[in-house]
């Protein structure tokens, strides 16, 4: 090579170390680590919450390999990221929701969230979350519609996040006697009204713990997030500073199932440790600021993805030195 000649090269962050694992086998990993969630909503909620999740992947494969039949590419079916898409939007459902719009949300999911920004590892934004929010701005009615656990005549009845707000804004003021009505071991078996994954705590840790065993995860952005939202409620969800019921938060809404199987995605979150601290802090506090100002109870899935759009500058200022650079 030629002295004069120069070689300029753009390295995204590390680690740049190749491993075992595939992309294939952490995608259908996690997708069966959400398997016991949805097992338990069936039992909670009824079977149609099964036709739901069936639905949704398979209206998310079918969006898949139509987009690689147009665009004369080699399927992707196979690396499991579109039906974990599927099954991620079936569990930011409610347990009635109407099959058309099921599979409305995850041709929204896939097609605008993941195949116009190139396909997987390109996209800015978590799919399925953009499915979600497509439908709570376009079906609000549809979107807020909870049947009671374990109700055979479709009795509906608010989820314990909106009751709490009812009752933190001053519009009901039964509101803090029906929240005390929902024990913590309800709401972490998840015998409470809410979005088909969302429910049921204990399923939703064991498939994460498993993921954290096998590394699949770190603990950073669930802790950093869950710990901000515990803290900010702490501080402000009562009727004075550091009087709220942070557990009914941390169990309440889809906390858990967003801090362990959304915010952790890959292509979408940060990738130094620093960052995701910070990213999962972020969450948090949005999260945490909807819920008690906001005009939703529930702000997990708007944080996550705005979030994800200051995951790149998050990654930029927090990469790690390097060894031997001169300042």
């Amino acid at each position: 090579m030629k002295n004069d000649q120069k070689i300029c090269l753009t390295v995204n962050c590390a680690p740049h170390i190749h491993t075992q694992e595939s992309v294939a086998k952490i995608m259908w990993t996690v997708f069966f680590c959400l398997i016991p969630a949805g097992i338990v909503s069936i039992y909670i909620f009824g079977w149609a919450c099964l036709w739901i999740m069936l639905t949704a992947v398979l209206s998310a494969g079918f969006t898949e390999y139509l987009s690689c039949v147009l665009q004369k590419k080699k399927s992707t079916l196979a690396d499991g990221s579109a039906f974990l898409t599927g099954l991620l939007l079936a569990y930011n459902l409610p347990p009635h929701s109407p099959l058309w719009m099921v599979f409305l949300g995850s041709f929204v999911a896939i097609l605008f969230g993941k195949v116009l920004f190139g396909g997987l590892g390109s996209n800015i934004f978590n799919p399925a979350l953009v499915g979600r929010v497509f439908l709570v701005v376009s079906f609000p009615a549809l979107m807020t519609h909870w049947p009671k656990p374990f109700s055979v005549d479709a009795v509906t009845a608010p989820t314990p996040l909106a009751i709490f707000k009812d009752g933190f804004s001053g519009t009901n003021v039964l509101a803090d006697l029906s929240v005390n009505s929902y024990s913590y071991l309800d709401l972490f078996l998840g015998f409470r009204g809410g979005c088909i994954g969302e429910v049921c705590i204990i399923a939703l840790l064991s498939g994460a713990l498993y993921l954290l065993v096998k590394g699949y995860i770190s603990w950073h952005i669930p802790v950093s997030f869950i710990g901000t939202v515990a803290i900010f409620s702490w501080i402000f969800a009562g009727g004075t500073f550091f009087r709220g019921d942070f557990i009914f938060h941390l169990l309440c809404g889809g906390l858990i199932l967003g801090a362990f199987f959304m915010a952790t995605d890959y292509v979408t979150g940060p990738m130094t440790k620093k960052g995701k601290l910070i990213f999962g802090v972020g969450c948090g506090l949005i999260t945490s600021v909807i819920r008690l100002w906001g005009g939703y109870p529930e702000g997990v899935s708007f944080s996550i993805l705005i979030m994800n759009a200051a995951a790149p500058l998050i990654d930029r200022f927090t990469m790690p030195k390097v060894f031997g650079k001169l300042k």
